[in-house]
């Protein structure tokens, strides 16, 4: 690996942090004419059935799928108009924290970008999902805070 990122991987989740991680990316990509690549994973569990199989329409799980979707398709817009080019986006399942290591490592990333703090409720400095990237990972990892404090 040279000094200099080829490869970046930002991990959003909507949040503001997440949010200031995809500008913070772009800004690398583009001072570094780096690949930007984009992750947002869907945590899942166990799977979840609140009606009969024959109810008409989606799915919760496919609702959370959409909402998912919408999710990384909106951080996409925003790194765009930030100035970044997106190489690809990536909607994962999966334990966050793992499946964003495990993406790294299958692309060949160079520097892993995210918030510091993401959508969960635990009020912490640096959040249990970022600190287990940061833990696990092939790679440099850049935490990002959003401006509010």
């Amino acid at each position: 690996m040279s000094d200099l990122p080829r490869k970046i991987l930002v991990a959003t989740d909507g949040s503001p942090d997440a949010a200031m991680a995809a500008r913070r990316a772009a800004d690398i990509s583009r001072a570094f004419g780096s690949e930007l690549h984009v992750v947002h994973v869907v945590p899942v569990s166990e799977p979840y059935h609140l009606f009969a199989e024959e109810a008409d329409g989606p799915s919760i799980y496919e609702e959370d799928r959409q909402r998912a979707r919408k999710v990384l398709d909106g951080e996409v817009k925003k790194v765009r108009a930030a100035g970044g080019e997106v190489a690809k986006d990536y909607l994962q399942e999966g334990d966050p924290d793992a499946e964003v290591v495990n993406l790294a490592e299958r692309i060949g990333a160079d520097l892993i970008v995210a918030g510091s703090r993401g959508v969960g409720t635990l009020r912490r400095p640096i959040g249990s999902v970022s600190s287990s990237i940061t833990a696990h990972a092939h790679c440099p990892v850049l935490i990002v805070r959003s401006e509010r404090q």
